[in-house]
């Protein structure tokens, strides 16, 4: 019989007590299961590091993926031949749909008894920070910082307003991209000497989606080796409504003010800019390099 150690993030507010029941109902149906319920990186730190040879099961959306990566790597044990189980119960879910898992929580559970290992490939930044699915610049972050200062008081309606303060009073940031080392958009119309311009947005992206089901890379692959670089310079108020309406659909990649690089190496220089990776905020950043490592780790997906 598999033994598991299932990690339940406490502090996530999207993980309902009744699809957690119901996955843990089918998880106990074929195998020994321990539960870790965790309230902080520090917990989900020591949870993982005594798990011993129980393999580690997720109960949650990309940021509590992101936590248990980031966890298992701390400990050195982040190995692809020890696939991880994924029951996504979170909000977007953007790395379990791209992986093909179902979003019910007692299917998801039996592709964790049955599934097949998949090898992904995993973003790393230059301090060490993990990204599993996407990391964007820009609008969008600005947009999830302006909804933080009136979740407490709106909750989710706190997020269409971040998005239309975000909308209303984003002009641009002046950054520099560069792809393996050379720079996007240099020599181009519009873009300065040094490679700087007013950008909307930048992302580096394995997966294809983020917010759930945005496709900010519609042709991203999480386990090709690369990364998908997606650039906006639609900073104008008719320019930014089109891309954001293009953005719903994945046709914003058409536009004439987008760009998509692939590479293994990315760096984002300029700024000070907000970053939004894995649902996690991070603000007023000044530069960043993400680094591609290929079939670093591996999740269980259906047969």
């Amino acid at each position: 019989m598999d033994q598991l150690l299932v990690v339940v993030n406490r502090a996530a507010g999207t993980t309902d007590e009744e699809s957690v029941t119901t996955a843990l109902t089918a998880l106990r149906s074929g195998a020994d299961v321990r539960v870790a319920a965790t309230a902080d990186p520090g917990e989900l730190l020591r949870a993982v590091e005594g798990r011993g040879d129980r393999r580690l099961v997720v109960l949650g959306g990309d940021g509590s993926v992101h936590a248990a990566v980031t966890a298992l790597d701390a400990v050195g044990g982040l190995d692809p031949d020890e696939p991880l189980g994924i029951v996504p119960l979170g909000t977007g879910n953007d790395l379990a749909q791209a992986l093909g898992l179902p979003l019910d929580p007692s299917e998801s559970a039996a592709v964790v008894l049955t599934g097949a290992r998949r090898p992904l490939d995993l973003l790393r930044d230059e301090a060490g920070g993990l990204v599993v699915n996407a990391v964007h610049l820009g609008a969008g972050a600005r947009a999830s910082a302006e909804a933080v200062r009136f979740k407490g008081r709106l909750g989710a309606a706190a997020y269409p307003l971040g998005a239309a303060i975000a909308g209303v009073t984003t002009a641009g940031w002046k950054l520099r991209v560069e792809v393996d080392g050379r720079v996007v958009g240099h020599a181009t119309a519009g873009w300065s000497p040094d490679g700087t311009r007013d950008v909307l947005m930048a992302a580096v992206c394995n997966g294809p989606t983020i917010g759930g089901a945005t496709p900010l890379a519609p042709d991203a692959l999480v386990d090709d080796g690369l990364l998908d670089v997606v650039v906006s310079t639609a900073t104008g108020p008719l320019a930014r409504a089109a891309f954001a309406t293009a953005l719903s659909t994945g046709r914003h990649v058409d536009r004439d003010d987008v760009l998509v690089v692939r590479g293994r190496e990315v760096t984002v220089g300029g700024g000070p800019v907000d970053l939004v990776a894995d649902g996690d905020l991070e603000e007023d950043v000044r530069g960043r390099t993400w680094r591609t490592e290929r079939h670093a780790w591996s999740v269980l997906v259906p047969g």
